[in-house]
């Protein structure tokens, strides 16, 4: 974490940052989890749909909706959540997976504070923190977000944070990550791993160490946000056009396309992905992150059955490919949709008499 952060934190030594490793981001959750005692734990919608499973365990998992269409997660609207609620942990993905948001700067800041203040423990997942795209701050020409940047205290504040090889380092197949968090708990994490899948092996993680050389790390950060951000506009650009409502990502590899503007039945989810299927296209219904532990929340009514999750992690090609086909399902929708508008408003016109009425005549 020492290459994300600003020089007030530079004298931060690795010995007051402890560090664990596990096999995957999955691992790292399940024992945090292991972790956590009986408290209620609130988590946002919409999620990372593997947090459902780690949720599963709490009895008390509480669910905080965003705003659909600018998925902001402010600080204010958590406070209210946390003492309203007297949640005491918040599991979040920070850059968001599914939709991309980001909380950055004084607002991550502010987060930290809030938790200091209420004694909340903030369990972030920050695998997604290379895949930023919004402007460097000065004297940089990269732009890299970790909640690590605004700890006081590894050891007092109430902050816990995810990392691994599989997305920043793009190795997907190295299954490599680390908490890192107050020493007391990280002794927890450990045990909980010795007991629960022991650990990532040793020769992997250190073969991992050369990967983290702080000057790679911003070099390949740069050539990675810089090809990525030219892929996240073709695809907002693409799906914008063929109807979709979209607030333009800050961050991972995902769009969050809003279809309600769409023809019937490519409005709804579920039905857009399995046309996209016919199309050789595959993407991840909304649905789908409205992560519901347990199955305790009926989703009939969900907002995000008018969402899908769409990738532009694949090549350049791949993802033009996929957009001429998305193209033409939606335009074969839309050809239908005014077909069957012509013929509803032809029913409607009043039938033209081919007679004449008869007049009456008077003798």
């Amino acid at each position: 974490f020492r290459w994300r952060v600003r020089p007030r934190l530079l004298s931060f030594s690795m010995s007051s940052i402890r560090i664990i490793s596990t096999q995957t981001p999955r691992a790292g959750l399940t024992r945090i989890a292991a972790a956590i005692g009986d408290v209620n734990v609130g988590f946002f919608l919409p999620e990372y749909t593997a947090y459902e499973e780690m949720l599963y365990v709490f009895k008390r998992a509480i669910p905080i909706p965003t705003n659909r269409e600018r998925v902001t997660r402010s600080v204010e609207r958590l406070k209210d959540e946390i003492t309203e609620r007297g949640i005491r942990v918040v599991v979040s993905s920070n850059p968001c997976n599914p939709t991309g948001g980001l909380v950055r700067g004084e607002e991550l800041s502010s987060w930290l504070q809030m938790a200091r203040e209420t004694q909340t423990t903030l369990v972030l997942d920050e695998f997604y923190s290379h895949y930023i795209y919004t402007d460097p701050p000065a004297g940089s020409d990269v732009s890299m977000v970790s909640s690590a940047e605004y700890v006081d205290d590894v050891e007092k504040d109430p902050v816990v944070i995810l990392d691994g090889l599989t997305k920043n380092w793009r190795c997907p197949g190295w299954r490599v990550c680390w908490v890192v968090g107050p020493s007391v708990l990280i002794g927890t994490l450990r045990s909980a791993g010795s007991f629960l899948e022991g650990g990532a092996n040793h020769p992997l993680q250190t073969a991992a160490i050369p990967l983290l050389d702080p000057m790679s790390v911003r070099r390949d950060a740069k050539i990675l946000q810089d090809h990525f951000r030219m892929k996240r506009d073709l695809v907002v650009d693409r799906l914008r056009a063929l109807g979709a409502r979209i607030e333009t990502p800050e961050s991972t590899f995902y769009v969050w396309a809003n279809l309600e503007d769409l023809p019937h039945p490519l409005d709804n989810g579920l039905s857009f992905f399995e046309e996209a299927l016919k199309y050789k296209v595959v993407l991840v219904p909304g649905i789908f992150f409205d992560v519901n532990p347990g199955k305790r929340r009926e989703l009939f009514h969900s907002p995000y059955h008018h969402y899908v999750r769409i990738s532009f992690g694949p090549t350049l090609e791949q993802l033009k490919r996929g957009l001429d086909a998305l193209e033409r399902m939606v335009a074969a929708f839309k050809e239908k949709a005014a077909i069957q508008q012509q013929q509803q408003q032809q029913q409607q016109q009043p039938q033209t008499a081919n007679t004449t009425a008869p007049t009456s005549v008077k003798h």
